[in-house]
């Protein structure tokens, strides 16, 4: 499955916030790196603590936003 992942620079904290949108449950956000690249890693890190949980805890996983989606979602009409 393809979750998003939002990684974006924190001022206040001085290091880069990992969002999972998908995943309303986490407290977001939920992990942090102090470069991209350590951002990334640990994203990818709680993603499969997230889904292994998920799964040996038989709940459902949450379904994956597409892009498409996120546009009607957010598409205004005139």
């Amino acid at each position: 499955m393809k979750y998003t992942i939002v990684i974006k620079w924190s001022e206040s904290d001085e290091c880069y916030v990992v969002l999972l949108p998908e995943f309303t449950n986490v407290m977001q956000p939920c992990t942090h790196g102090d470069t991209y690249e350590e951002a990334v890693k640990n994203a990818q890190e709680v993603l499969e603590m997230l889904i292994s949980s998920a799964l040996s805890d038989s709940e459902p996983l949450p379904e994956p936003e597409t892009l498409g989606k996120t546009f009607k979602e957010n598409s205004y009409s005139r």
